[in-house]
């Protein structure tokens, strides 16, 4: 288990006494620029703004601050604490995800090559027990295991435009801090797809 698998329920169940849904919780970045980031909304929204970024990122702060004074740092050396969320091509993590996005376009990756193919592109068409299935461009119904599924994302278009107005076409907003360096207190408002492809 990754250290990261290892706080991911504590830093949910925080995040869902706030009042939020976790969406996503990895480390991003690379060695050069180490982020560990929490995408996270309201359920009734499906997105958050900046006083729930910061409301999300000063109790996770707090959490990963006490593990490190019992001595139990779950993340070794200096990061970045990062909270955003998901936007309007957001990332389906989550099989009710699929359910709920049913009739918009995704693209999806298994992990491991199916038929010698592991790229589904097509409409959602829903999901039958623990199958994601993808309607793609040629017709073709295809029932991929969510167990299967590495990632997959949200295709903007005009239908899921409208879906989700008012949403900002802008994308999500960051909330930023480096949680090992408290004395810093600097918060950085960046576009996500800048961050993501850094």
């Amino acid at each position: 288990m990754t250290e990261v698998a290892r706080i991911e329920p504590m830093i949910e169940q925080e995040v869902k006494s706030l009042g939020f849904a976790l969406v996503r919780l990895c480390m991003i970045g690379g060695t050069s620029d180490p982020t560990l980031q929490i995408m996270a909304e309201r359920p009734e929204t499906g997105q958050l703004d900046i006083a729930d970024c910061a409301a999300i990122s000063r109790r996770v702060s707090e959490i990963l601050d006490a593990l490190e004074t019992q001595g139990d740092d779950p993340i070794e050396g200096s990061y970045r604490l990062e909270v955003s969320s998901p936007g309007i091509d957001r990332p389906l993590t989550r099989l009710k995800d699929f359910s709920n996005w049913s009739g918009h376009e995704a693209r999806v990756t298994l992990a491991e090559p199916r038929d010698g193919r592991r790229g589904y592109s097509g409409a959602i068409e829903g999901v039958d027990g623990d199958l994601v299935r993808i309607l793609t461009k040629d017709g073709t119904l295809h029932a991929l295991a969510f167990s299967d599924i590495a990632s997959a994302k949200l295709v903007l278009t005009d239908k899921l435009i409208n879906a989700t107005a008012p949403l900002s076409t802008e994308g999500a907003e960051l909330f930023e801090e480096e949680p090992s360096r408290p004395e810093d207190e600097m918060a950085e408002i960046t576009d996500q797809e800048d961050k993501e492809t850094r």
